[in-house]
């Protein structure tokens, strides 16, 4: 099969969050799997070009509709750890990828409606006629419509269109001029049945036009499936997504095991399996010396990753200080997109800087992460909403006990030790529902009291979490059923 991710993502060279190791990981997955692969972007100017091999011209004479004009672009052709991957450059005095950021102008919108239309424009210079173009987040959904209403007619009618959601907090809200941007009539597209926004009708909304066109929609969990078709979760897409539920499921992301596995990780000092887990106790201690933190017959508790309103900052911070008052061990790395969040962990930082049982790293290490994963003993992810989160499946791999926030992708991946229905050796952390201090006090003590109290079953658990299998295997499956049924209709 013939397949084209169109995203504003990949890993390593175009990453802001868990999109872009989607877009790597599902790609790398349907290539072993015999399938041709390939992955259109923006050529931004802040990407990692040190990750990008053979980067080359592959068509210089692009010409792209722009309102009543025409925008010149170049398509490189590069590998990104094996992938291929091309880059939209366009010429243009707006600069739509030259911002030294991937996200955030006032003009987002405006940039990623150009951007589907320089891909399908591509697509039928270059004369590649996919089976499946696989669009993901609202930056390209403006991409189905267009393909329908505008390449069908010139050509392209074989590709269908899947199009995955991965975080509805950003819908691509914005003005009727992306219609007339990108040459279509607003009059025939300005509807409550195609890009009128639910909740705001002055408004057109991108993701929903990609809903309503695509010929199947996913999501990155199946309960995420659920919760934002029946919540608030859903941001205002409910009814939509309600509407073309005939089209619509999740599918649960994996994660890359050639990256993250403590048998081969290259960035731990000792090497670990389920028949050597006792070395895990080595990376504990190496932890502690690199971070200057107390040899002491503690349990160390983490948090990884971004520190804003969806992962629960304000129960990271709780949870921070709760062990601390207990005797716990602590460590966070993370920054925020918020100033003043990452100002209020910096002053919490330099007040906790002498305590030898509390280190927080502000920022993003990606050697330390893998550290810190291998040798914690549990980490904390109380997400007020997280559509799949990859956090707790890496730290399962590690045989790092998850303590989460029962929602999303997070209750499909992680069991309580003490609630689940599943028999205890399918159970691999702990979860809490309530999203309040006292919830989250109580799972914490419920697995730090496990650790002290009966090691030997906390060892069980740690071992029953790295026996699950959440590499792309089973996505990569599931979306080749998705691709199967679109191309089939």
């Amino acid at each position: 099969m013939y397949i084209v991710m169109v995203t504003p993502e990949i890993a390593p060279v175009a990453k802001v969050g868990g999109l872009a190791d989607v877009v790597f990981g599902l790609s790398r997955e349907l290539e072993i799997r015999g399938n041709s692969v390939e992955i259109i972007l923006p050529k931004y100017d802040c990407m990692w070009y040190g990750e990008i091999f053979g980067l080359c011209v592959d068509y210089d004479n692009l010409w792209v509709p722009y309102y009543d004009q025409w925008i010149h672009c170049t398509v490189f052709f590069g590998f990104v750890h094996g992938r291929k991957c091309y880059f939209i450059d366009p010429h243009s005095d707006k600069g739509f990828f030259n911002r030294g950021v991937f996200y955030g102008h006032w003009d987002d919108a405006e940039r990623f409606a150009f951007f589907c239309r320089a891909a399908l424009e591509y697509m039928l210079k270059a004369n590649k006629h996919p089976d499946i173009i696989h669009c993901h987040d609202w930056q390209t959904a403006m991409l189905p419509v267009l393909l329908y209403d505008i390449y069908a007619n010139l050509g392209m009618t074989h590709p269908r269109v899947c199009f995955t959601l991965h975080n509805m907090k950003h819908q691509g809200i914005t003005g009727e001029f992306v219609f007339r941007e990108t040459g279509l009539n607003p009059l025939d597209y300005f509807r409550a049945d195609r890009f009128q926004d639910d909740a705001n009708p002055h408004v057109v909304n991108l993701m929903k036009g990609g809903i309503v066109y695509s010929n199947f929609i996913t999501t990155v969990s199946p309960q995420y499936a659920w919760d934002i078709r029946t919540s608030e979760q859903g941001f205002g897409m409910g009814h939509t997504l309600y509407t073309h539920q005939g089209k619509f499921g999740g599918i649960l992301n994996g994660i890359d095991y050639d990256v993250w596995n403590p048998e081969t990780d290259r960035y731990i000092p000792h090497k670990y399996s389920l028949s050597t887990l006792d070395d895990k106790y080595n990376n504990k201690e190496a932890l502690r010396h690199r971070l200057l933190m107390r040899q002491d017959l503690k349990p160390i508790i983490c948090a990884i990753g971004r520190l804003d309103h969806q992962k629960g900052v304000y129960l990271i911070r709780h949870a921070l200080h709760y062990a601390l008052a207990n005797g716990w061990q602590f460590v966070l790395l993370g920054s925020s997109p918020e100033q003043a969040v990452n100002d209020e962990f910096w002053r919490m930082k330099c007040d906790l800087n002498d305590n030898p049982d509390c280190h927080i790293e502000l920022g993003y290490n990606e050697e330390l992460s893998h550290l810190i994963y291998a040798g914690s003993d549990l980490i904390v992810i109380p997400s007020l909403f997280e559509p799949c989160g990859l956090t707790q499946m890496i730290a399962m791999k590690y045989g790092t006990i998850p303590i989460v926030r029962s929602t999303g992708g997070l209750s499909n991946t992680v069991f309580d030790a003490n609630y689940s229905e599943l028999p205890f050796e399918q159970r691999n952390g702990y979860t809490f529902y309530d999203p309040s201090n006292e919830a989250l006090e109580h799972a914490m003590v419920r697995s730090v009291g496990l650790w002290y109290e009966y090691p030997q079953q906390f060892r069980q658990l740690m071992e029953n979490a790295m026996r699950y299998d959440y590499s792309w295997n089973n996505p990569g499956e599931h979306y080749l059923k998705v691709y199967d049924f679109i191309r089939n209709k």
